[in-house]
């Protein structure tokens, strides 16, 4: 799938995004309450870069657990955009923040922010010196020593392994029970529009991009996150 039919794709699905996924809502906040760990050390008064930030899950989490904090969305998809921005006006925390439309490469190239998050982004390059391309971007606009959260669709290397968790990964996201036909769709789509990966390759792409070996800090089901900090 290519950028253009992505970000219509997720135009598509913006207005009713957060209520299409609400049941995997315990994922969700698992993932936020360990992101508080990684995000520790950062200053009181933090500038986070949330790269793909869709309708703003993680930021809006990381604005009210730290009130001094600011944070820039990057999102190409324009009604996901609009959505983020609603949200983090409704919740008084979008005078903290700056919405970007575009990608990274139209964003200021300066090294500014402390530390950036990126979940479920970096699944969609197909390319990999694309995708190590994407962190290495990152990785220039944050400070020495800047810290990443990244967290994307990981996969196994031996095919029977992989059709067994996509099995799994399915019907956790489905309150029906899965049919043989949407199987074959989602494992269709995984191969030809996703780029599941086993976590080492992931792991591979993220050091490539300038940062430090990534060490896991949390797993469940199909999508996996890493913290890193960018070399000096």
């Amino acid at each position: 799938m290519d950028d253009k039919a992505l970000r219509e794709l997720f135009d598509r699905q913006a207005a009713g995004y957060d209520q299409q996924w609400a049941h995997m809502a315990p994922i969700r906040d698992a993932l936020h309450f360990l992101l508080e760990a990684v995000f520790f050390p950062l200053p009181v008064n933090a500038n986070v870069l949330c790269v793909g930030a869709g309708t703003g899950q993680e930021l809006l989490h990381l604005a009210i657990a730290h009130p001094s904090w600011r944070f820039t969305a990057v999102e190409p998809a324009g009604a996901m955009l609009e959505q983020c921005q609603l949200n983090a006006e409704r919740l008084g925390v979008a005078d903290r923040c700056t919405f970007h439309h575009g990608y990274l490469d139209s964003l200021t190239n300066d090294p500014r922010f402390d530390a950036a998050t990126s979940f479920l982004v970096s699944q969609f390059i197909l390319d990999r010196h694309a995708r190590t391309d994407f962190f290495q971007q990152i990785a220039r606009r944050l400070k020495p020593g800047g810290l990443l959260a990244n967290a994307d669709l990981t996969g196994c290397a031996d095919p029977e392994q992989q059709r067994r968790l996509i099995a799994l990964w399915a019907q956790a996201m489905s309150a029906e029970p899965v049919t043989a036909e949407t199987l074959h769709n989602m494992q269709q789509v995984y191969s030809n529009d996703v780029a599941v990966l086993p976590a080492a390759e992931v792991e591979s792409i993220i050091s490539a991009g300038g940062f430090s070996t990534p060490v896991v800090f949390h797993q469940a089901g199909m999508i996996q996150a890493w913290a890193a900090t960018r070399r000096l």
